[in-house]
Parts: C-alpha cells; structure tokens; sequence
C-alpha cells in the first residue's frame, strides 16, 4: 500500500524492523524519508518514466528508495547484491538508470561498475560518511548528506512508480521486465499488486518477514 495512506492511518506503527539490528522505522518516518529522496530524484532531473537502481544489501533505507520511485513515477530496478561489477555495470547501463544508491559495503564494486555506467551522473552511499566525501568522485556523495536539505513533504507531481526487475535471461545477460504504468496516483497500484495480495492472503495488522535479499 502506498506509504501516505498508511501514514496518515498508523504514523506511529512500525513500517520496518531490521531483524539483525532492531531498527525499528514507523510509517511516519517511512513518509518523510521517502518524500525527501523523491524530491532529491527530481532535482537530479529524474522525470515520470525514468529510471534509478538500488545496489545494496538488506537495510532500512532499502525500503524507502522503493517507496520513494513508487511515489514519483519512476521505475526503479534492485540489483542482486551478489553481482560482480561487470554484471552490475550491465544491469544499471540496461535499466538506463540515471542515479544508482548503494551502500559502503557494496562502494568498491559499484565504483568499479560505474566506469561503464555512462547515464548515472549521482550514486549515493548508504552510511558513506566522510568515506563517500573524500573519494574525490563528484558523482558518489554520502547518502544523508545529499537528502538532508529537502523537503519531508510529497513532491507537487507525485504519480505511481514500480520496480523493473530483472530475469535470468536465456542468452547469457539479464532482461528487463518493463510493465507500463499507468498515469495513477501511487494510492492506484497496479492491478497486479491488488491479484498478489489477494493470492498471498495480505491484510491489515499482518507481518511479513522477508528473508531473502530485497
């Protein structure tokens, strides 16, 4: 469901909790941080349609860059955190992702990926600190540095975005799987998503635990 409605409904209910850690984000922190990474993508010149991608591993702020490009219209492809950084490179080049976040764990593989990443002019690092700000890239910045200045509030142009994931593929490289998405508000998802929900028995209080790489 889209991080509005619930935050208006349940601010203070947990959105996410981080089962290694017990980072706890509730939904009104959810808002906030997604609304400010909006606006950051659109100041980066990301419009309705265009892409970003996500190369991490599981954390908090994994889930508000989803939440964020379900907002503003974009697509947004997760990146297996496992690649190496040619596969990544074809990936985040494929996808014609402008804007790559990853995390300081995953830096070294990512910039080493970003060499062939011509699109990407802004990759933002999770926890980077002063290691994102003394890499002498103008391109790699630390991730809350870059989304502090913004608004917390919607961005004024919010429309639905979805993930565009990639498959194995049957010739040797990955396929994008690119859905159409319709000009609906973010509270209008996908069809697809009202069938899953429907088909994984979701409901209102549930927990979903996800133990697989996001």
């Amino acid at each position: 469901m889209y991080v509005g409605d619930r935050f208006h409904r349940h601010p203070d209910r947990p959105a996410i909790v981080m089962a290694t850690s017990g980072e706890t984000v509730t939904y009104a922190e959810l808002e906030r941080r997604s609304n400010r990474l909006a606006h950051l993508l659109r100041a980066e010149g990301l419009k309705r349609l265009d892409h970003f991608a996500i190369y991490m591993e599981n954390t908090a702020r994994y889930l508000e860059c989803n939440a964020a490009g379900e907002r503003a219209g974009l697509y947004y492809t997760c990146v297996n955190s496992w690649l190496q950084p040619e596969e990544l490179a074809y990936v985040v080049d494929n996808c014609e992702a402008q804007v790559l976040v990853t995390s300081l764990a995953k830096l070294p593989l990512a910039r080493a990926a970003l060499a062939s990443c011509r699109r990407v002019r802004r990759c933002l690092v999770v926890d980077g600190g002063d290691a994102a700000r003394d890499l002498g890239d103008p391109r790699c910045v630390d991730y809350a540095d870059a989304v502090a200045s913004f608004p917390d509030t919607p961005i004024a142009d919010e429309g639905l975005g979805a993930a565009m994931l990639y498959s194995s593929g049957t010739t040797g490289r990955p396929k994008g799987i690119l859905r159409p998405l319709p000009e609906n508000p973010p509270s209008q998802p996908l069809p697809l998503f009202g069938f899953l929900n429907g088909l994984w028995k979701c409901r209102e209080g549930m927990r979903y635990l996800s133990p697989a790489p996001l």
